[in-house]
């Protein structure tokens, strides 16, 4: 397992360079450096980015291979397969997961259906590894899928949807935290346009092996179904989910299950574009991350409080780790108003926190100051259902 923290060393601006952030990353002997000259760059953010750019070479060219090198020119062309994962990180993408470090998710409108149809082609296939992916997000999994640490539960969808269409692929993957000297196998099948199968395994089955046959019996049945998840990339939700007219996006954390919901076209086009949205809703989520909510911070207070409580055997410490539990499911919430710059001028910007799930959202100008905390409770307790 590689301990990230302890690799990450920021530098300070040089004198001459004062519009730029610059950040590196030390490992044995590779050292990972980011400039970036976009306005409010934050630590957090190009701390997160060389987590990725590192966790991707990781997992197309194995731990062994960068740490002892024994051929730079070999190095440098296995590190090629790398490139299109690593220039997806640096654009403009449409996931977070990279920011998050949360699996990009959507929610299909017959989950139960594919959920089912998942796993028994699981089992039909021999492994406990798979799951449905459009656009980079998971629709469904299996048990073990989701078992995945961090970070290929997040660069494995994110891999699958920056490569080029192809009906079929057999992909050598390593993974960073659980077997990043051994390779495994990543098998796609593409369904659909833009909708994948994806298999993690190790020598078996061969791909020859996943015939026509297995794919029609168990998903022939589910083309509906599965059509409707096509147009879940950009909206993450299903069409007619009740969202207040004022959301001009949002992102749904689960903090525990390290998944989370992120869209910006939940009413199609209005202004502004959603490329600004998204910017504005990754600001916002570096800003409350810094700032307000701490990573672990609201989830492990509580734990770690009844943890201590439990080895002290002091008497009246349980009624204070129960006081730890109800401080920990109160809701905490803040906003921003942006003042300045056309066209977000007005626009509203809310964080809600409860238990393990955190609510961003991103409002109209005309969405009034005093109902947002009511707004996105409710946003919040209809989605919960869901993630």
């Amino acid at each position: 397992m590689i301990n990230w923290q302890a690799l990450l060393y920021p530098l300070p601006c040089f004198s001459d360079l004062d519009s730029f952030f610059l950040l590196t990353l030390r490992l044995h002997s590779i050292t990972l450096i980011v400039l970036s000259p976009e306005e409010g760059t934050s630590e957090l953010r190009l701390e997160r980015l060389l987590q990725m750019v590192f966790g991707a070479m990781v997992l197309l060219v194995g731990l062994e291979e960068l740490t002892n090198i024994r051929n730079v020119e070999r190095l440098k062309k296995e590190l090629r397969a790398s490139y299109r994962l690593i220039d997806s990180f640096l654009g403009d993408s449409e996931l977070i997961g990279d920011l998050t470090q949360c699996v990009d998710c959507v929610i299909p409108p017959e989950g139960s259906l594919l959920q089912e149809a998942l796993s028994g082609f699981a089992e039909a296939a021999g492994t406990a590894f798979v799951s449905l992916v459009v656009s980079g997000r998971v629709v469904a999994a299996t048990e073990g899928w989701w078992r995945l640490g961090t970070p290929e539960a997040v660069l494995l969808p994110w891999l699958v949807g920056s490569l080029p269409p192809q009906a079929a692929r057999d992909y050598p993957v390593y993974l960073p935290h659980g077997s990043p000297t051994v390779p495994h196998r990543l098998l796609t099948l593409t369904l659909l346009p833009s909708l994948e199968l994806c298999l993690l395994c190790g020598p078996r089955p061969a791909l020859r092996q996943l015939d026509p046959q297995l794919l029609e019996r168990w998903w022939q049945p589910l083309l509906g179904p599965l059509r409707t998840c096509l147009p879940l990339g950009p909206r993450a939700l299903p069409d007619g989910f009740p969202l207040h007219t004022d959301i001009l996006g949002l992102l749904l954390l689960h903090l525990e299950l390290k998944r989370c919901l992120f869209t910006v076209e939940p009413f199609g086009d209005k202004e502004p574009s959603p490329e600004q949205r998204r910017r504005l809703l990754r600001n916002f989520y570096t800003l409350v991350t810094t700032t307000h909510f701490p990573p672990d911070e609201e989830t492990g207070s509580a734990n770690k409080q009844q943890s201590h409580n439990s080895n002290t055997g002091e008497p009246g410490l349980p009624e204070k780790a129960e006081d730890a539990v109800h401080q920990a499911q109160l809701p905490r919430a803040c906003y921003l108003v942006l003042r300045h710059g056309e066209p977000r001028r007005g626009l509203r910007l809310m964080v809600l926190q409860l238990g393990p799930r955190q609510l961003l959202l991103l409002l109209a100008p005309q969405s009034p100051t005093h109902g947002l905390r009511s707004l996105a409770t409710h946003t919040l307790h209809a989605l919960t259902p869901l993630l």
